[in-house]
Order: structure tokens, then sequence, then C-alpha cells
């Protein structure tokens, strides 16, 4: 079974989130995109504290097209250091799944 994760960035409003979102999602980076927000974050920037609203965007995809996507991410973020993370999917339905490295498989790269 191919191994899979979840990535999660972040971006200051819905408008950038979609962007980035249809962009993953057009290059088969991810199968999909869910965009959540405004959520509201609490950091450390600079060395200075802070809260602020964010819109949070969740891309499932096949662990071996990780670093595909997180350089993607880096090229088409409006930040300069965003947050890009990801955790193993370690449970998901068969046809989810399957789905999910159809649709991102090297065969699909745009």
């Amino acid at each position: 079974m191919t191994d899979f994760v979840q990535v999660s960035t972040a971006t200051e409003d819905r408008e950038a989130a979609e962007k980035l979102a249809r962009s993953v999602v057009a290059a088969r980076l991810a199968a999909g995109a869910q965009i959540i927000g405004p959520v509201v974050s609490v950091f450390w920037h600079q060395g200075e504290f802070g809260t602020g609203e964010e819109w949070q965007l969740l891309f499932k995809t096949r662990a071996d097209r990780y670093a595909d996507l997180e350089a993607h991410l880096l090229e088409h973020h409006p930040w300069t250091n965003p947050e890009i993370s990801a955790v193993p999917i370690t449970q998901g339905s068969d046809t989810y799944l399957s789905w999910v490295a159809k649709t991102t498989g090297p065969d699909q790269a745009v």
C-alpha cells in the first residue's frame, strides 16, 4: 500500500487560500484541498507574540509526492516562511485512499 500524508499550511485570507489550493490540485500534487477559516492563530513571529486570523489549507497526497508539494507551496505561497507540515494518514477507506493514489500518481503529473 502507498503511504499517504495530510499536509497543512495557512494564508492570511480566503482568496490566497483558494488560489494556492487550485494551483496545488491542478498540478496533481494533492488529490484535493480543504480550506478552513477563518481560524484564530496565536504565535511567536520575529521575536514578537501575536494573534491573527488565518485560513488553513489541508491537502491529501501520497507520501512520495510530499517533496514536490512542499516545493510548490514554497514557490507559490504569499508568505516568505510559511508553515508547511505533514502528518501521516494511518487509516482510511480503501476506495478513498485508492482515489488519492490514482489522482496524484506519477502518470498523472502535469
